[in-house]
């Protein structure tokens, strides 16, 4: 009886004693997970105290492209404008070349019925 006492005490100490070794194991590495996350959470705080300075210098170049912007629209209106003048006054220039070059009859009166 003595014997199944003490045997069975060694085998509850070695599952204690495995568990023990399991848990202590397992504090090491939520340990190194947890310097993992406080390193990266450094970084991240390094690079965030640096953004609102950042931030607002884009918003400074930000505002000056507008201005840009806006200033250079009304030069593309009128750069439009002008390539549509143009445009039309190419069409205009080779509908006159087509009416004055000479040609059969038929040909002339084909251009007219297709304008």
């Amino acid at each position: 009886m003595w014997a199944v006492v003490v045997v069975s005490n060694l085998v509850l100490g070695l599952l204690c004693l495995l568990t023990a070794w399991q848990l202590w194991h397992f504090k090491r590495r939520l340990a190194r997970a947890a310097d993992i996350l406080l390193a990266f959470e450094r970084s991240v705080q390094h690079v965030l105290e640096r953004a609102p300075d950042a931030i607002y210098r884009k918003d400074g170049g930000i505002q000056q492209l507008r201005a840009t912007y806006q200033g250079l629209e009304p030069q593309w209106q009128r750069a439009q404008k002008a390539l549509a003048l143009l445009s039309l006054g190419q069409s205009l220039w080779q509908r006159r070349l087509m009416f004055l070059a000479p040609r059969s009859r038929s040909t002339r009166q084909a251009a007219r019925r297709s304008l």
